[in-house]
């Protein structure tokens, strides 16, 4: 069966996970911290996060997590936030992220377009948040459908993100390839029936993705070889 469309997880996938979301972990945790460096390193420990290094360790949430599910980590040690609140605050936070692309985005989406092909997000930050991510690199407009978490579909490692896409566009989910930097998206793509591209812009390891990947690449620019092959 023909691929006809590419639906991408955002971070760690369109852009380098670790170039991007140091610089939201230390914002975050200081805000919500109090400004108290101390206690930001303690909050950034319960959510697999390094502050003083700016890192994330592989199992961290955040890598794959929603914004309700780091907030509802990190409640236990603040009782003064209600939980939609620390959700609009990772949000807020996240929006401002500044985003390292994993390669060009818009030469490259430009060609996949070009070849007729659907492009989609499927990610698990919020859809607001996703939305300013790729408008703050000019390619919003590429994509012909953005979904996260809370757009309505679920979040994955659930399939309704993808399916929803499939079915956006009357297609197949077997014409559909979904391209991400995690098991989540992995396990995502293949209980929704579409073929599933693994990267290494992510943290995690090709061990890790190949048994849940039909293929791992080192970025998303290697799709062009791979589609042609």
């Amino acid at each position: 069966m023909p691929i006809d469309a590419l639906l991408f997880d955002k971070d760690g996938t369109l852009f380098d996970f670790a170039a991007t979301w140091g610089a939201f972990g230390r914002s975050f945790l200081t805000r919500v911290g109090g400004g108290d460096a101390g206690r930001a390193a303690h909050l950034g420990a319960m959510i697999g996060f390094d502050f003083d290094q700016g890192q994330y360790a592989r199992d961290s949430i955040v890598i794959a997590g929603t914004p309700g599910e780091i907030a509802e980590a990190l409640l236990p040690e603040l009782s003064g936030f209600a939980h939609a609140e620390l959700v609009a605050m990772i949000n807020e936070e996240s929006a401002r992220a500044p985003q390292v692309q994993a390669v060009p985005l818009a030469g490259f989406l430009d060609e996949m377009r070009g070849r007729g092909l659907k492009l989609g997000v499927a990610t698990n930050d919020g859809e607001a948040p996703a939305r300013a991510h790729l408008g703050s690199v000019g390619v919003a407009d590429k994509f012909d459908f953005i979904a996260g978490f809370d757009t309505g579909h679920g979040a994955k490692p659930g399939p309704g993100q993808m399916l929803a896409f499939a079915k956006t566009f009357d297609m197949d989910p077997a014409q559909v390839v979904m391209v991400g930097d995690s098991t989540h998206d992995m396990l995502a793509g293949r209980a929704a029936g579409m073929v599933t591209v693994a990267v290494l812009t992510g943290l995690a390891k090709h061990d890790e993705l190949a048994p849940h990947a039909d293929v791992v690449l080192p970025n998303i620019g290697h799709i062009r070889d791979w589609l042609a092959s």
